[in-house]
């Protein structure tokens, strides 16, 4: 398979070097508006460098990853779909509703392929909570906790091209609670603080935010974010039922101490970050979509999946700005 690859950036260049690793790719494009990085990634890499976008699909190839800037998203998928390219994207497809749906429409016309990365699908701790939900062995749900703190803030300037917190963040938390309980979020209850950093404040965006949604079943939910979690990089899942509970990224990494008397400390080294955390589920998700190019599995998560997680961030703005209970029908 020859794969062009869009976007060398961190995220890009880890993909980069997933794909040349694959042994069904024989060949590896790569490029990105910084046209000298790319260009070193690829020498790196044993890759091919083109120098730009539309150069790279205009070449023969199977399939294209994408991972350039957000921006760029829905323009690319749209532009490769025009090709009858089948496209890997890294979330999100926009920012908003209506350049989503858009870009949905474009795939579903052309009947390409369209798999969005929601990494945490392919997570091992996220795949074992899912499995134990779907096989009954803690019964009926009654409560699911998500969480996620990064241990810093991003650079000021990605902070108002990142379409906020809810957007950016939490709608990993969002598709994991979907995937997971395999349910549908009705409504959401949203709260955010920007008590931290000014520069949140000047992007009218939160620093820090909590959200209270309920499935379709009546189970209840909670979804915290910070970007100001100064222990650590903490990812976390807990979902407990009638029979058990059980909970996803809790291990020696995790940053969290008990100050319980008879606690023993285990808090080893946190995570750094979420490439390092999720690693393994970035290699696994690509490797499921080389799969899915090639016929071999279904699509594991594709565009669609991206567009109800979004409704859910939509709504969680919403709530925040009028300070009242959405309904995530309202965006529909």
């Amino acid at each position: 398979m020859r794969i062009g690859l869009i976007g060398t950036g961190r995220i890009g260049t880890f993909h980069a070097r997933t794909l040349v690793a694959e042994p069904e790719v024989s060949e590896l494009l790569v490029t990105d508006v910084d046209a000298p990085r790319a260009a070193e990634v690829a020498g790196d890499l044993g890759a091919t460098h083109a120098p730009s976008p539309e150069e790279l699909l205009s070449r023969d190839l199977d399939a294209v990853v994408i991972a350039s800037a957000t921006a760029s998203h829905a323009g690319l998928i749209q532009a490769a779909a025009g090709r009858g390219l089948p496209v890997f994207c890294e979330k999100p497809i926009a920012l908003d509703l209506p350049g989503t749906t858009a870009a949905l429409r474009t795939v579903d016309e052309a009947g390409t392929l369209l798999q969005i990365g929601f990494m945490r699908r392919f997570d091992a701790g996220y795949v074992a909570a899912r499995a134990a939900v779907h096989s009954g062995s803690l019964g009926r749900l009654h409560t699911v906790r998500a969480a996620t703190s990064d241990p810093a803030p991003p650079p000021a300037a990605y902070i108002p091209l990142s379409g906020g917190l809810y957007r950016d963040c939490l709608v990993h938390d969002f598709d994991a609670l979907r995937w997971v309980t395999g349910r549908e979020v009705l409504s959401v209850y949203a709260a955010g603080s920007d008590a931290g950093p000014e520069m949140f404040r000047d992007a009218g965006d939160v620093d820090t935010a909590a959200v209270l949604l309920t499935l379709d079943d009546g189970v209840l939910c909670t979804a915290t974010a910070t970007r100001v979690n100064g222990a650590g990089y903490d990812v976390r899942m807990e979902v407990a039922g009638e029979k058990d509970q059980i909970a996803v990224g809790l291990d020696a990494r995790t940053p969290l101490t008990s100050v319980e008397p008879a606690a023993t400390p285990s808090k080893g080294t946190p995570w750094p970050g979420f490439l390092e955390r999720f690693a393994p589920a970035y290699e696994s998700e690509l490797a499921a979509f080389v799969r899915a190019v090639r016929g071999e599995a279904p699509n594991p998560c594709d565009g669609h999946e991206a567009l109800a997680a979004l409704r859910i961030a939509e709504a969680c703005e919403l709530s925040r700005l009028e300070k009242r209970p959405v309904a995530v029908a309202e965006l529909a």
